[in-house]
């Protein structure tokens, strides 16, 4: 049987593609069209997975959308009536469009699929689970648990902005949910607006620019009192109550009502791209510290509800890697996992399995060991005629090594030499995170390396954080952890015996000079607060990345290099050969490694750009 599922038409459309229960291919949208968080349909990805297996969309069993429009529809329209005669421009924006597109999403998806290939209308089955059903769905199935709690929390779906719910065997049942328009999700999108980042893209900005706030400060426990007493009302349970009186997103055009907010916190609304000042600081620690409450309670509901000892965690919160982390610490449960597209792109993957599972009944096998996500690498490959044809219209120097040891061994010196690679392996990554097949890579040990990697590489904001990627086996040599995290969503503090100490007044400084200061022996991957964001490399699900860092072990005694996504700001993660090629000659990048072939930027032929990357793709 084979079915495939659909995100579109929000942010982030996808598409997956199961055989049975398991995963032949998935993709997002955006890494074929190269436009970051793409919301069409997705025609490449949907193209993709049936060319990843072969078959044609005759094959396919169930075509599987990840939300009911029809309840998102009533949802709209209860919304307006509830809120007249506020709403009313926002109303008249919105309403012509749903008509026309969302209410006839059925039409809609038929259209799209009859230009990936000829179909027979009649004979397409059509399903549309629940928002937080696909979410949910995409936690717990793949994951290795026969049974679980889960917790799925993101800004809104038809009515539910969080579930909890109980997985077991093949069923998934749903135990309580919170709904519009009270929303952790949008609680913490709206101070990503505030704080001068874009929605939907630069939540994970404001939780890196968290650990700047200063902890000891009066001014954040202010805040928190703030946001507790006048925005967010947070219940025992982690339910939360949003005073709409400070928000716009219900019935307006707006997140937030700025005039209000600059009232309360005594500063506006941030500039995007201004400088930080310490109170905005703060304001983003004060905004973490209490999602993080919420999350925690929200975890321990759901441990109360099902009783189990096992947490399966989705949706767009849980990309929140430092929530994530202090769970697995506090030991409320004795394991977790989290889907790698945790957000509305992963909800293509779990409609289709709710479609197997509870639609057509399957039944579902769990080992308690292994996830079914393996290593999250879902995506395209290339092979080296098309690589080479890739790099060919560019006049592309290259040396090329028929044994891969001697390629992992030539790359782990150009790491130990200061120097930033662009590594580009295999299968492409699903989710957000790059796990060591579209990756720049480079030395954590170099002090220098993250001011580097911002400024000249990545072109994005300074105080911006970069994950580690080390070696499974050795991961606790380094960092305060128990267990394993394959796609990169925990954090965990550096290891107390591997930090420098500290001054006295080193949260009260301002950020920048906290920043460049050295605070571990892996000064580029510990964060302001000595943590990191966390990736474990498996030898039994990417054997070439775990190469690399092992001959980097050997040449340095480290087994862990800095690894951050392959793109500049405001790019989506490379897809392609010719996508990695063009990405590295317009940055600083000092060496290419594409498959068997190695690229030094000073051989390389001028690079005439034919429009800045600014103009191609804006900033996030």
């Amino acid at each position: 049987m084979y079915i495939i599922g659909l995100s579109a038409f929000y942010h982030d459309s996808a598409a997956a593609l199961l055989q049975n229960d398991e995963i032949l291919a998935a993709a997002q949208e955006e890494r074929f069209s190269r436009k970051k968080h793409d919301s069409g349909f997705p025609l490449n990805a949907v193209r993709y997975c049936l060319k990843q297996a072969g078959i044609s969309l005759k094959d396919i069993d169930a075509f599987v959308f990840y939300d009911k429009p029809f309840l998102k529809f009533e949802r709209l329209l209860e919304t307006y009536y509830a809120f007249a005669p506020r709403g009313l421009k926002s109303f008249l924006s919105a309403i012509p469009v749903w008509v026309k597109e969302k209410v006839m999403l059925k039409k809609l998806i038929l259209d799209e699929l009859c230009r990936v290939d000829a179909v027979e209308r009649k004979g397409v089955k059509l399903l549309f689970p629940e928002h937080h059903l696909s979410h949910a769905a995409s936690a717990f199935y793949p994951s290795p648990f026969d049974e679980s709690a889960i917790l799925t929390v993101d800004g809104v779906g038809e009515w539910a902005t969080a579930s909890i719910c109980r997985g077991e065997g093949n069923g998934i049942t749903i135990l309580k949910e919170l709904r519009f328009p009270h929303s952790l999700g949008l609680f913490y999108s709206a101070f990503t607006y505030y704080l001068g980042f874009r929605v939907n893209s630069g939540e994970y900005k404001l939780m890196g620019l968290a650990p700047y706030g200063d902890p000891n400060s009066e001014r954040v426990l202010r805040f928190e009192r703030l946001i507790e007493e006048n925005i967010a009302h947070v219940l025992e349970d982690g339910s939360v109550w949003l005073n709409q009186d400070y928000f716009d997103y219900a019935t307006g055009l707006r997140m937030v009502k700025d005039d209000r907010w600059k009232d309360l916190f005594g500063f506006p609304a941030r500039d995007p791209e201004s400088d930080l000042s310490a109170e905005q600081c703060d304001l983003a620690l004060a905004v973490q510290q209490v999602t993080e409450k919420i999350v925690f309670r929200m975890a321990g509901e759901a441990k109360r509800l099902t009783g189990s000892s096992r947490l399966c965690l989705a949706g767009g919160v849980a990309l929140n890697c430092v929530a994530n982390g202090k769970i697995l610490k506090s030991g409320v449960f004795d394991d977790i996992w989290i889907q790698s597209a945790a957000g509305d792109a992963g909800g293509a993957l779990g409609a289709a399995y709710a479609a197997y599972h509870i639609y057509f009944g399957r039944p579902r096998f769990a080992d308690g060991a292994r996830d079914k996500m393996g290593g999250s690498f879902l995506g395209p490959e290339f092979s080296d005629g098309e690589i080479e044809a890739a790099v060919k219209k560019y006049g592309a120097c290259y040396g090329r090594y028929s044994d891969f040891d001697e390629l992992c061994g030539a790359t782990a010196l150009l790491l130990r030499q200061g120097n930033v690679v662009g590594w580009f392996q295999g299968r492409m990554e699903w989710g957000p995170r790059a796990l060591g097949n579209r990756s720049i890579l480079a030395d954590a040990r170099n002090p220098e390396m993250q001011k580097k990697l911002n400024l000249k590489i990545k072109f994005r904001e300074g105080f911006r954080p970069f994950a580690p990627a080390v070696l499974a086996e050795d991961a606790s040599e380094y960092f305060d952890i128990d267990g394993d995290s394959p796609y990169m969503l925990l954090v965990a503090d550096v290891r107390t015996d591997r930090r420098n100490e500290l001054p006295e007044n080193y949260h009260s400084l301002p950020w920048r000079d906290k920043l460049y200061y050295l605070r571990s022996d892996v000064p580029a991957v510990t964060h302001i607060d000595c943590s990191a964001r966390l990736q474990t490399v498996h030898r039994e699900t990417n054997p070439r990345f775990w190469q690399l860092i092992k001959r980097f072990k050997e040449e340095t005694g480290y087994a862990v290099l800095v690894n951050t996504s392959f793109n500049v700001r405001g790019e989506p993660v490379v897809c392609t050969p010719e996508d990695a090629y063009r990405c590295f000659m317009r940055t600083e990048m000092d060496y290419l490694v594409i498959g068997s072939y190695l690229f030094a930027k000073k051989e390389q032929p001028a690079w005439k750009e034919e429009k800045d990357w600014r103009e191609e793709f804006g900033v996030d």
